[in-house]
């Protein structure tokens, strides 16, 4: 008998544990924050920069206005662009008699306006003007040199004039606060961003590094920009070696397994099923740095997404929100920018786009269409300006200035079938599956009557691109269509409640979550 039992109470649990795990009840998931337990200031190296194509993109209407409605919503800091000496820029040439023209005319037009909304340029010094290149080979529609210039001595003077030009209109101690970057992922020397050699990279940073420098000793100058989180290492021993002035590393990391440069999207991306493929790369670089010759260097990613591509669909889905906030919570204080690439489809590299989602790289799509990558900075921005000890590993808790405490939490599920791509599964209607509940205790709040508000982020919640497929995946979009797609993504609070914390100064909720749901609740003292 007593072994008859022993089988009876084994055969009821598991039946119990079965019933429990269909219901959902056995993924419960909790988070418990104490509203007075304090970790520190919040560290927001998440909007210190953002990305964008080329300088003379900034220089269109549609391009300007979104940037200042993602610097209002996002509140980015810096912005970074690639071509800014580039001839469609009419920096540089060779007049009569051989005499060099400068003219910053055109850059004057576009730094103007990035400062006029109250942002700073992350300077990036490149390409190379053809009048003063060594070759001719270009790269992208718009024809960026990329070869060695002629005289290095000529690439020096250029630098300097164009640092003496910002610092007499925009004054040092505004130009103290930019980061200038020395060219664009160098290492990428086949068919890509340089048709030189790692010696002759050190050797343009080098002399642009002087001519910064010359200008004022605490302009702040770095690179080397390289892809795939490479040539740390050997940038360090190279400036200390030769003394060449160094004061931050940069460098570029996507979460896709094979490759560096694909404009059209033809190599077939794969989502690393290495879910910390970023923010290795960024720990691993913060290791590097520690153990080199100069451990105090700051570490700037002054480009990564979840894809190299601007062809490829998860940029567009809602999987994308969940895929940032994870890689940034994993990044930790081990970097101090992760510049996503970019703020916009207004993006030409492969030449202008004839789709409406085409899986760019933006935050918004062509039209402003905001995507739900957009919401994952928006939500960051709404934090408060101290974090709150917190055991989850999928959110973050803060606190503001008035005591009103807020909760950004979310669920990151890498979907991706085996043998099947980005391009290929990304372009489906994708329903979230459930994931079970989300319980939240937060103690520690004063007395009295909040409002809880709560917005969300995920399969159809603030969601254009699912919108957009289900309305046939039109080619172009008649206005209304446009209009449609703005009001199904505008990262309104959703749900709004009056509540009323106890002397326990507890507050319990309970949240549905689902596959790569993002939700913000703020909870805000009356």
């Amino acid at each position: 008998m007593r072994n008859m039992k022993l089988f009876n109470y084994k055969g009821l649990l598991l039946i119990v544990l079965l019933a429990v795990s269909l219901t959902g009840h056995a993924q419960t998931r909790s988070i418990t924050v104490d509203a007075q337990a304090e970790k520190g200031p919040l560290n927001i190296f998440f909007k210190t920069a953002v990305g964008a194509g080329r300088a003379n993109e900034g220089l269109r209407a549609d391009w300007q206005k979104q940037l200042a409605e993602v610097k209002r919503d996002a509140d980015f800091k810096y912005i970074r662009m690639h071509g800014l000496l580039t001839d469609d820029m009419g920096v540089y040439k060779i007049g009569e008699q051989g005499r060099e023209r400068y003219n910053y005319q055109y850059i004057d037009v576009l730094y103007d306006y990035i400062l006029s909304i109250g942002m700073k340029p992350f300077v990036e010094l490149g390409f190379m003007p053809s009048a003063m290149a060594s070759g001719n080979q270009t790269i992208f529609w718009w024809r960026g040199n990329v070869t060695p210039p002629q005289s290095y001595e000529k690439w020096e003077t250029l630098i300097r004039n164009l640092v003496e030009h910002w610092t007499e209109r925009y004054g040092v101690d505004e130009v103290k606060t930019w980061y200038f970057e020395v060219w664009n992922e160098p290492n990428l020397n086949v068919n890509g961003f340089w048709a030189g050699t790692q010696d002759e990279y050190f050797k343009l940073y080098s002399y642009a590094a002087k001519a910064v420098k010359s200008v004022n000793k605490q302009y702040r100058v770095g690179g080397p920009a390289t892809a795939g989180a490479a040539w740390i290492p050997e940038t360090i021993a190279y400036c200390e070696k030769n003394k060449v002035p160094l004061d931050f590393v940069s460098t570029h990391s996507y979460g896709v397994r094979q490759g560096y440069l694909d404009e059209f999207g033809n190599t077939g991306t794969v989502l690393a099923a290495d879910d910390r493929a970023i923010s290795n790369d960024v720990l691993n670089n913060r290791r590097q740095i520690s153990e080199s010759s100069m451990p105090g260097l700051e570490l700037h990613y002054t480009e990564w997404s979840a894809s190299y591509t601007p062809s490829d669909p998860i940029h567009d889905s809602y999987h994308s929100a969940a895929y940032i906030l994870q890689q940034l919570k994993w990044v930790g204080d081990a970097v101090q920018s992760m510049s996503y690439w970019v703020f916009t489809d207004i993006f030409e590299e492969a030449g202008p786009r004839f789709e409406v989602f085409h899986g760019g790289f933006g935050l918004m799509n062509i039209q402003g269409i905001k995507k739900p990558a957009y919401f994952a900075y928006q939500f960051l921005n709404k934090l408060g300006v101290t974090e709150l000890e917190n055991s989850d590993a999928m959110s973050w808790a803060t606190t503001d200035e008035n005591g009103n405490v807020q909760l950004l939490l979310w669920d990151f599920t890498r979907t991706l079938p085996e043998k099947i791509n980005n391009q290929q599964y990304y372009i489906q209607d994708l329903p979230a599956k459930e994931k079970g509940d989300v319980r939240i205790h937060i103690s520690g709040l004063k007395k009295g009557r909040y409002t809880l508000r709560v917005s969300q982020v995920g399969y159809k919640r603030n969601d254009a691109y699912s919108a957009y497929i289900a309305m046939g995946s039109p080619a172009q979009l008649t206005k209304s269509q446009v209009k449609k797609l703005k009001a199904e993504a505008k990262g309104d609070v959703q749900k709004q409640k009056e509540i009323r914390v106890g002397a326990n100064g507890l507050l319990m909720t309970e949240l549905p979550l689902r596959e790569n749901d993002v939700y913000l609740l703020e909870i805000v003292h009356k």
